[in-house]
């Protein structure tokens, strides 16, 4: 029997239309709305190359040229350049790109395609016996090692990161004559988990739970109720920090929190 690799492909979806940024994802899709100077996108992909897990497939969808573009030219964007106007294809780069290792596949999904629909369309790529999967909005400091070793350790088809949902509002202390004794602008709750994404699953998922189903096919509902029905879920408990990009707000506190060099998720 073949040992399972160290370093899994790590599938990211990328191809929902962001509605709820719907301001700035008439431009660009959500994965490249940008943190800082670069996008979402490119954080999340950080976060797994810094664990050592630098194969990726990009599941595009709704305006998924932006993210071709940003890839393929990769250097120019991040490097300075120099060249003649009248040949830019012999453009010279200055500069030693940091990711020069990863590989990356851009996998067309189609722009109405549900979640389960991507990754079924993007599966063709899979050549190993398990693979990450998360989504392009979210970000957190997940141990990604743990993580796998976890997935590893209990023989089930799936795991999922289990994190504290984000307090979207400060908390209210009041007292007994209704004056706020505290207010807490939060992070988190003290509420049940939920799944924060940054998912391990065996090729047997997609045999089992996805086969026969279209691009309508929504992994959040049947696939994985299914799944967890049939005790093949497992949850990694994730306590630190984790943050989705739904809005405008949440957008805007991850550019704060990075602008202000203590992003808790830089982890390179």
């Amino acid at each position: 029997m073949k040992s399972v690799p160290a370093t899994p492909p790590v599938f990211i979806l990328c191809g929902g239309q962001g509605s709820r940024l719907r301001e700035e994802t008439e431009i660009l899709p959500k994965p490249m709305l940008r943190i800082g100077d670069r996008p979402i996108l490119w954080h999340i992909m950080k976060i797994y190359a810094a664990h050592g897990l630098k194969r990726f497939v990009l599941a595009l969808g709704y305006k998924g040229y932006a993210i071709r573009e940003y890839f393929l030219n990769y250097r120019a964007h991040v490097l300075d350049a120099q060249f003649r106007l009248g040949e830019p294809h012999r453009a010279v780069f200055d500069g030693k790109l940091e990711e020069e290792d990863w590989e990356v596949t851009l996998a067309e999904t189609g722009p109405e395609t549900q979640t389960g629909g991507r990754l079924i369309r993007a599966a063709r790529y899979l050549e190993a016996p398990e693979f990450c999967l998360t989504y392009g909005d979210g970000v957190g400091n997940v141990d990604l090692k743990r993580l796998l070793e976890f997935h590893r350790s209990h023989g089930k088809i799936a795991t999922v990161t289990g994190v504290l949902p984000p307090g979207r509002f400060g908390e209210l202390v009041v007292g007994r004559d209704g004056a706020a004794s505290e207010f807490n602008e939060k992070l988190q709750t003290s509420g049940g988990r939920i799944s924060g994404g940054f998912f391990v699953f065996r090729r047997e998922f997609l045999e089992r739970y996805l086969a026969g189903k279209g691009e309508d096919c929504v992994l959040e509902n049947e696939p994985l109720r299914r799944l967890a029905a049939d005790g093949q879920l497992m949850v990694h408990p994730h306590d630190g920090f984790w943050q989705p990009m739904d809005t405008y707000r949440e957008w805007k506190l991850l550019n704060d929190l990075w602008k202000s060099g203590q992003a808790p998720w830089k982890a390179w």
